[in-house]
């Protein structure tokens, strides 16, 4: 029989009124809400992170490729490429590539009867999988493609559409700036959908149409194309991929990871990892100082017991043993509740989004949440091993008690 394992469990369920079983509570609440903030943080940190990156993703792909232009601006018009079936063929050479989409971009102004605005034109093919592209689309459709010649059809995003004051269906001149210093060349086209990304330097400057009628401006024959956006199963392995597709790449020919096109928003995000890290700190400490004063108190509160205990022979570790159960009990019923309460408030955040935020400042409209199971893991069991760890030095005090001072102690 674990005579240890007996005596934690009488004392911790013990349904008696006392200052212990008070301190008790007040312990397994304070490891609950340690536990409950840890898993809250990190799910809304991940949610946060995950969201952002995958507008991003979605709307430029995880790698771009296009000519090597070294002292090109990042987001431009680019110089044309051949199309090319070393590249077409990468998804069956180098795993991890889920999909590879030509595209092309050219400045253009938008203009109406009261206002102009500057866009970069960005041109997509009929196969194009708008499927990635699809949670953005606020009003209206993609354009249609017809068979020859190019679409007439345009996607603004909404902030254009309200600078301009148009809505879907009502047509745009667009002017074309010509790279040889030529008069701009106008087009007349109509307005199939409005998007919104909620990423400002998207939304500001990105207009969507054929790829074909950039081809037709530029004079470029049917199989030039401005560049190549790669689209990944997993956008951890970016760095690793886009070294491995580079050495596949035609002469003159670069590649580029989206998080080096934009790195002020990677870097931001980031951050998000440092600011995790202080929360956890913060709320590993809380639980550790909160159960080592309960354990105190229960050592103190229970000293004549000790002395009794080690008056019928009980050893010190045997003891020590006791108050460490108890210590578990705690933190374990701690864990429980903290991991009930948070994935709760997590679910009900997922479901209704009932935590709001402004857009135009975090991308996104509420706040996210996603869950990784090892982390999960991670904070349940890095709490209860750092608890008991620590609780090993007020357990301490156990071998210096005396039992005959112990047992007639009040």
């Amino acid at each position: 029989m674990n005579i240890a394992g007996y005596i934690a469990r009488k004392i911790a369920f013990n349904t008696q009124k006392s200052f212990s079983r008070f301190i008790i509570r007040l312990a397994i609440a304070a490891t609950t809400i340690s536990v409950t903030a840890m898993i809250i943080a990190m799910a809304f940190t991940n949610g946060f992170q995950y969201a952002i990156s995958q507008k991003i993703f979605n709307f430029w792909g995880h790698i771009r490729v296009q000519h090597y232009e070294p002292d090109k601006v990042m987001i431009a018009e680019e110089y044309p490429i051949e199309k090319n079936d070393t590249v077409q063929n990468l998804k069956k050479v180098v795993p991890g590539i889920t999909g590879i989409q030509a595209y092309a971009t050219k400045n253009a102004i938008l203009k109406t009867s009261e206002s102009i605005e500057g866009v970069l034109f960005k041109g997509i093919e009929k196969n194009y999988d708008t499927a990635r592209l699809q949670s953005f689309l606020k009003e209206g459709h993609w354009m249609s493609y017809p068979d020859s010649g190019y679409s007439n059809e345009i996607i603004l995003s909404a902030y254009t559409a309200n600078q301009l004051n148009l809505k879907v269906n009502d047509p745009i001149l667009i002017y074309f700036i010509q790279n040889d210093g030529s008069a701009p060349r106008a087009r007349k086209l109509n307005i199939a959908g409005i998007y919104k990304t909620g990423i400002e330097d998207y939304d500001k400057l990105i207009a969507i149409g054929d790829l074909r009628l950039i081809q037709k401006l530029n004079n470029w024959p049917e199989n030039q194309i401005g560049g190549y956006e790669i689209f990944l199963d997993d956008y951890r392995r970016m760095d690793t991929l886009n070294e491995t597709i580079f050495t596949h790449l035609p002469d003159l020919w670069n590649s580029k990871t989206i998080k080096e096109i934009y790195p002020s928003i990677f870097d931001w995000l980031a951050l998000q990892d440092q600011t995790i890290g202080i929360v956890l700190l913060i709320m590993i400490i809380v639980a550790v100082l909160n159960l080592i004063t309960c354990l105190i108190i229960l050592v103190l509160e229970r000293t004549r017991m000790v002395g009794v205990l080690k008056a019928l022979g009980a050893y010190n570790g045997t003891i020590q043993k006791v108050f460490l159960y108890h210590g578990a009990i705690i933190t374990l019923a701690g864990i429980l509740l903290g991991n009930i309460i948070a994935f709760t408030l997590i679910y009900l955040q997922s479901r209704y989004g009932f935590i709001k935020l402004p857009e135009e400042m975090y991308y996104i409209s509420k706040a996210e949440v996603k869950l990784i199971p090892w982390q999960i893991l991670a904070v349940n069991a890095g709490t209860f091993i750092i608890c008991m760890a620590v609780l090993l030095i007020p357990s301490l005090i156990i071998r210096k008690i005396q039992p005959v001072r112990a047992i007639q102690f009040k």
